[in-house]
C-alpha cells in the first residue's frame, strides 16, 4: 500500500454562511497539506497527516474529522495548553477568496521543536512519497527547516520521493529574500515540484513561464499557469497541458492547487504518467473550485479520477 505523510497545519475555518445574513459565519477546519490529505485519502492513497495541535476540544474534533475521511492522525502531536489557528474566509462575486488569520502561537508551529520531533522526522523514511508546501516552511525558524530537509534527504535516500507545493503566502515569511532561499533550497531537494505563476511571480516578478521554469532544476515540474493550463516540464522537455474548460459557475477558489496536488500525487503513485497526473489534477480542482469551502461533499467527487485505484483505507460515509 502506498504511504504518503503530508506535513503543515490545520486552522480552525470560519467561512460566510450560506443564505445567513451579514456577519454570521459557518465553523470548519482547514489548512493547503490537510485540504490535499483529505483528497488523497478519498482518492485511495495511504495519507497520513503530520503536525502539532492542542488538547482542546477543537484539536479533538478536528482528528476526528480526519480520521473520518481515512486521513491518519497517529503522528499528530497534542500539547497541552495550545490552541490551533484560526483563519477566516471573504470571497468575492467570482469566487476569488481574502484571508485573515490568527496564528501567532498555533501549536503546528512547534512541531520542528518537541521532544517528539526525532521520531516524526525518522518515521518519514517509511514513506512512499512526502509533501509538503511553502506554507509548511514558512510555519518554521531556521533550525528547525534545516532538521526538515535533513530528514528529507534521509528519506529520499531511503527511497521516498519529496513533493514540494509552491504555495506562497507573503505574510508567512519574514522577508521576500529568506523565502527565496528556502524555495532555493526546496527546489533543489524536491523530486516533484507543484508550481504556479500565481505562487513564483511574486518571489520573481517580470519573468517569463520559461524563466520561472529554470530556476526549478528537478527533474518532475508542474508549472499551473493563469489561465486553465498547466506547463508539465519532463527531464528538461516542456509539455503544455490545456484543462477542460469548468462549466458550472466558480464559486470559491479555495483549495483548487491543494486539490490538484492531491489529483497529481495520487495518479503518480498508481503509475501514471506525469501528463494524465496533471490533467486529473485540472480535473479535480475544476471541481473543487465549484462548491464553497476547501472540501467538497464526498458525493460530489468526480467518479473515474486516478485510474485503477483501490481504496487503502475505509472512510466513515
Amino acid at each position: 500500500m502506498s504511504k504518503v505523510a503530508c506535513i503543515g497545519e490545520c486552522m480552525v475555518e470560519l467561512k460566510q454562511a450560506e443564505g445567513a445574513e451579514a456577519g454570521l459565519y459557518s465553523r470548519g477546519y482547514g489548512g493547503d497539506t490537510l485540504n490535499t490529505a483529505v483528497y488523497l485519502a478519498r482518492l485511495g492513497a495511504g495519507a497520513d497527516y503530520i503536525t502539532a495541535l492542542g488538547d482542546d476540544s477543537l484539536s479533538d474534533e478536528m482528528i476526528a474529522g480526519w480520521a473520518a475521511e481515512g486521513v491518519g492522525t497517529e503522528r499528530v502531536v497534542r500539547l497541552p495548553g495550545k490552541l490551533p489557528g484560526l483563519y477566516m474566509i471573504e470571497t468575492d462575486d467570482k469566487g476569488e477568496r481574502r484571508f485573515f488569520h490568527w496564528r501567532d502561537s498555533a501549536a503546528a508551529r512547534s512541531l520542528m521543536d518537541l521532544p517528539e520531533t526525532p521520531d516524526i522526522l525518522d518515521a518519514l523514511a517509511g514513506y512512499d512519497v512526502i509533501y509538503l508546501s511553502a506554507i509548511t516552511l514558512s510555519l518554521y525558524g531556521a533550525e528547525g527547516r534545516t532538521r526538515l530537509f535533513a530528514a528529507l534527504n534521509r528519506a529520499r535516500d531511503n527511497g521516498a520521493r519529496f513533493a514540494f507545493d509552491t504555495n506562497f503566502r507573503a505574510r508567512g515569511w519574514p522577508d521576500l529574500d529568506v523565502a527565496r532561499a528556502v524555495f532555493q533550497e526546496a527546489f533543489a531537494t524536491a523530486d516533484i515540484v507543484l508550481a504556479s505563476t500565481e505562487d513564483l511571480l511574486p518571489l520573481y516578478p517580470g519573468v517569463t513561464n520559461e524563466a520561472l521554469l529554470a530556476r526549478i532544476p528537478g527533474a518532475e515540474v508542474v508549472l499551473k499557469l493563469s489561465e486553465p493550463a498547466s506547463i508539465v516540464r519532463l527531464e528538461g522537455v516542456p509539455y503544455p497541458i490545456k484543462a477542460k474548460p469548468v462549466e458550472a459557475p466558480v464559486v470559491d477558489t479555495t483549495a483548487a492547487g491543494d486539490s490538484f496536488a492531491a489529483a497529481y500525487v495520487a495518479a503518480r503513485l498508481v503509475g501514471t504518467d506525469p501528463l494524465e497526473a496533471a490533467r486529473a489534477g485540472h480535473r479535480l480542482a475544476g471541481v473543487v473550485v465549484c462548491h464553497p469551502g476547501a472540501i467538497i461533499p464526498r458525493a460530489e467527487m468526480p467518479s473515474g479520477l486516478i485510474p485503477n485505484h483501490v481504496h487503502s483505507r475505509k472512510a466513515s460515509p
